[in-house]
């Protein structure tokens, strides 16, 4: 599966590590999240089966984290972008 960097271009997925799905960068807030909270972010996930929104981690290269658009049936990608431009929670 090629990923194609937004700053480096196209790249072999092997240069990559994939961390799960995007919504694991929005944490519950360590003052104000309960036990519930922590319990559904740590062991919660969902698996579809279709498009899916994933955190790639390019250890390979430049250590950036990408948020990619995957179609988790057809390995189809129709997006990336850099992590840190999204706004969300680091």
């Amino acid at each position: 599966m090629i990923i194609n960097h937004p700053l480096l271009g196209p790249r072999d997925s092997a240069e990559f590590v994939y961390l799960g799905a995007a919504e694991l960068m929005n944490r519950p807030d360590p003052e104000t999240g309960n036990a519930e909270d922590w319990h559904d972010y740590a062991y919660l996930r969902d698996n579809p089966a279709g498009v899916h929104r994933e955190l790639w981690f390019h250890e390979g290269g430049d250590r950036s984290i990408l948020i990619v658009t995957r179609d988790t049936t057809t390995h189809e990608i129709s997006s990336v972008e850099l992590a840190r431009k999204t706004g969300a929670q680091a």
